[in-house]
């Protein structure tokens, strides 16, 4: 069902591992940042851009900037607050869905990938917006350290955006299908709230062996706004594991 390309990173790149304190913590940050910097290739001149949102689409939206002060004319349609504000404080040209309704290429990350490219996003909160522009994406473009993958989706909790009036029954209807659910806090201990204002149920399900068939369940939960599980959208993913880029393909959506 996909695709697996490898290739070490390039010398004198600034990628090494060596270059960074031999801790966990900045290998894992490092490794995002060479997933990210691999992900430039996939943007060309004159493109309408995803910008994605979390700590390793963060990496490719300054990266990006550097390229868009070297001359590269883009378009960039953040997933975010965070991701809009961080793009323009880097001078990255901005539009919205009004403008454009199709989208070039996407860059995001994802909190776990599985052999099939299936997903889980949403950690980050923005899994609403994230999954609007990935839908209307050409290639969708997915970064991540070796970490995020996974053998089957479930060992990070699901997120799933919820209005606040149908909280309570979607929590119940949610435990009904198995998983532990937990309202999501901001730092002061009051309900998170997303850039659309909602909350965020954080669901542990364990193991999700079908991924495919919850994904249904869940989209037919009337006051669910959506859910973590992003299924058959991943074109590359691309996977930074020590020296080495991981590509995997999908060979179609």
């Amino acid at each position: 069902m996909m695709w697996l390309l490898r290739y070490a990173l390039r010398p004198g790149s600034g990628q090494a591992l060596k270059a960074y304190p031999d801790t966990d913590l900045m290998a894992n940050d490092q490794e995002k940042e060479a997933a990210a910097r691999a992900s430039l290739r996939f943007v060309k001149d004159g493109q309408i851009v995803g910008l994605g949102s979390g700590s390793t689409a963060a990496h490719f939206i300054q990266l990006l900037g550097e390229q868009v002060k070297n001359g590269l004319r883009i378009r960039g349609i953040p997933t975010s607050d965070r991701s809009r504000k961080q793009a323009a404080s880097l001078g990255i040209p901005l539009t919205t869905l009004d403008e454009f309704q199709k989208i070039d290429v996407t860059v995001d990350g994802a909190d776990e990938v599985d052999p099939q490219l299936r997903m889980i996003k949403g950690g980050g909160g923005a899994l609403l917006r994230e999954k609007i522009v990935a839908s209307v994406t050409k290639q969708l473009v997915i970064v991540v350290d070796a970490t995020k993958r996974v053998p089957v989706l479930g060992r990070f909790p699901l997120p799933v955006e919820v209005i606040k009036f149908a909280e309570a029954v979607v929590a119940e209807k949610i435990t009904e299908l198995g998983a532990e659910v937990e309202l999501r806090r901001a730092a002061d201990g009051k309900p998170y709230l997303t850039d659309e204002n909602n909350h965020i149920l954080d669901c542990r399900f364990g193991q999700i062996p079908d991924a495919d068939g919850l994904a249904r369940q869940l989209s037919d939960l009337p006051g669910i706004v959506e859910h973590g599980l992003f299924i058959g959208m991943a074109d590359v993913v691309l996977v930074a594991d020590g020296g080495e880029i991981v590509e995997l393909r999908a060979r179609s959506k």
